[in-house]
């Protein structure tokens, strides 16, 4: 059985850093792209970031460039997302995905596989 399970979440105050982990299992993803999205109360489900099957090439929703970093481990079977200089408006649920493909792209349809989501607040 594949799964996906974030951790690393949490409450931090802003200008706080987080970072969140990703581990699959049930099979390898190295030669996936995976990504991140968040969803806030309310709001529908967006993209944050992704990076390529081989952790060569990352792509950032710019609400994010330059405060968040994403990184593979396909050895470990893992994907990290650093997040840095955290605003209130990052409060959501942030959720781990695979894709089919082995290219970074942003959108929800392309992905195939879902974590069951880490809750990060950050406070003002």
């Amino acid at each position: 059985q594949v799964q996906l399970v974030e951790s690393g979440g949490g409450l931090v105050q802003a200008g706080g850093s987080l970072r969140l982990s990703c581990a699959a299992s049930g099979r390898t993803f190295s030669s996936n792209a995976m990504g991140w999205f968040r969803q806030a109360p309310g709001k529908e489900r967006e993209f944050v970031a992704a990076i390529n099957s081989s952790g060569g090439s990352a792509y950032y929703a710019d609400s994010v460039k330059g405060r968040f970093t994403i990184s593979r481990d396909n050895a470990k079977n893992t994907v990290d997302l650093q997040m840095n200089n955290l605003k209130p408006e990052d409060t959501a649920v942030y959720y781990c995905a695979a894709s089919r493909y082995s290219n970074t792209n942003s959108r929800l349809y392309k992905y195939d596989y879902w974590g069951q989501g880490t809750q990060v607040t950050v406070s003002s």
